[in-house]
């Protein structure tokens, strides 16, 4: 919202809002002119002259500042469907999708495509991106950068030149209820894309064939795999991995070698995120006369990112310990990030793990279980609300007593207080500290580093 928000008074247009408390993103808001209200509240919409009201997927009828609206009959739309208008302005415009990877590869396509100088793109992504220090950039040319949410099928509003779909899982069933329902999302999501435009989709995905069939033959769609046994147009050879864990590889685009790229994200799913990147780069470019990125740039803006806020980043040490936040909530992405971890030199892998939503905690926590089985010692948060009433009868505890059973260590606390005043008595010199969870977890690892 808060990117959407800079994109409007660019514009000229007059903004307004509320949060539920202060953050860095609304105060960068204020600094620019928007008028910023805390908390959510009917008295911040009644008696204002307002020509229309954006809310998000997480916002309900129930929410006072949406019930004033509506009963004032205010023209209201979602969030999607306004980024799905602005979106329709831009001639070129690349629209990344996936259960997974969403904000690391929306930042590692902007930081490529922001390798010439002379034409920028606009961006609008989930995190702040290092490369344009916020979660939106207001460029100069027909391209525009978007994370794609699947949420209540937001993405559906969005009609983009190029489609980027990374992977297809389970998500969200507090929505979608099933797995069915997820590929129709991203099978509608694929048949949006524009006349002569190009679907970028991983090989990986069971089935994908089955998500593009509809297509009409003017649409080209361009396959990405680190498995070369499913033939894919976009893959990579002789991968290696530094003493950081970052991967190093050769890219082979249809065929054809380009130059080394060395990331300085760690983790094989980084390395599928570059694949997809080249591939949606070069898509965008192929029919443009305006930019035109070499290999050469696209390596080098690959070989440029440092990752997006809060994915796998360092925030800092204690006594002897590496902490490093994550923004992980999903089995998959946990593992993906466990294994990056695998690479890093350690003693212990000590994991803090915030779940998000108790349908999710729910739906996935065999998933959970498993995979935090992993970790040398775990530790649990309370569940993160985030859209959701405590009323479905699963807590952390839940997860705690399921890998006591197994024989783990595990512990589960209920303030996070309390989980900084067991760190402090846990951890060595030699450690790795992961916090992990869509919601305040890294709050944690702020907190004990500030304090060196």
């Amino acid at each position: 919202m808060s990117g959407l928000a800079e994109i409007l008074m660019e514009r000229g247009f007059i903004v307004s809002g509320s949060d539920r408390a202060p953050s860095p993103l609304t105060e960068q808001l204020s600094k620019k002119g928007a008028v910023i209200m805390y908390p959510q509240s009917a008295e911040n919409v009644k008696d204002r002259d307002i020509d229309l009201v954006v809310y998000t997927a997480a916002i309900h009828p129930d929410n006072p500042e949406f019930a004033e609206c509506e009963a004032r009959g205010l023209h209201m739309i979602s969030r999607a469907d306004l980024l799905g208008s602005i979106m329709a302005d831009y001639e070129n415009s690349i629209a990344i999708a996936g259960t997974h990877g969403k904000t690391t590869t929306t930042s590692m396509i902007t930081e490529v495509l922001l390798q010439d100088k002379e034409n920028k793109p606009t961006v609008t992504v989930g995190a702040v991106d290092p490369s344009i220090g916020s979660n939106v950039f207001v460029g100069n040319s027909d391209r525009f950068v978007a994370e794609a949410c699947e949420y209540s099928n937001s993405f559906l509003s969005f009609f983009p030149k190029v489609a980027v779909v990374l992977n297809v899982e389970a998500e969200h069933l507090d929505f979608f209820k099933t797995l069915e329902n997820v590929r129709k999302g991203f099978s509608d999501f694929i048949g949006n894309v524009k006349a002569g435009g190009t679907v970028v989709i991983s090989a990986d995905i069971e089935d994908y064939n089955e998500l593009t069939k509809g297509l009409s033959s003017d649409r080209d769609v361009i396959t990405f795999s680190l498995d070369e046994k499913k033939s894919p147009d976009v893959t990579a050879r002789d991968i290696s991995y530094g003493e950081n864990g970052c991967p190093s590889f050769i890219p082979i685009y249809k065929g054809k070698e380009m130059e080394r790229v060395t990331l300085s994200v760690p983790g094989d799913h980084n390395i599928s995120n570059a694949l997809s990147c080249i591939a949606a780069v070069k898509a965008i470019c192929a029919d443009s006369d305006d930019i035109i990125l070499s290999d050469e740039m696209i390596i080098k803006g690959l070989s440029s990112f440092k990752g997006a806020n809060r994915r796998f980043e360092m925030r800092g040490h204690y006594k002897g310990a590496t902490v490093i936040d994550d923004y992980a909530h999903h089995p998959t992405e946990m593992r993906a990030t466990f294994a990056a971890a695998r690479r890093l030199p350690h003693e212990r892998l000590i994991v803090v793990f915030q779940p998000h939503t108790y349908t999710r905690t729910r739906d996935f926590f065999d998933d959970f279980v498993e995979v935090l089985s992993e970790p040398d010692i775990t530790v649990l948060a309370p569940v993160y609300s985030a859209r959701e009433k405590d009323v479905y009868g699963i807590h952390s505890t839940d997860i705690r007593d399921a890998l006591q059973k197994k024989g783990k260590k595990v512990y589960a606390f209920d303030t996070f207080e309390e989980i900084k005043k067991f760190l402090s008595q846990t951890l060595m010199n030699g450690d790795l500290l992961i916090t992990m969870g869509a919601g305040d977890v890294v709050k944690i690892a702020d907190d004990i580093t500030s304090d060196t």
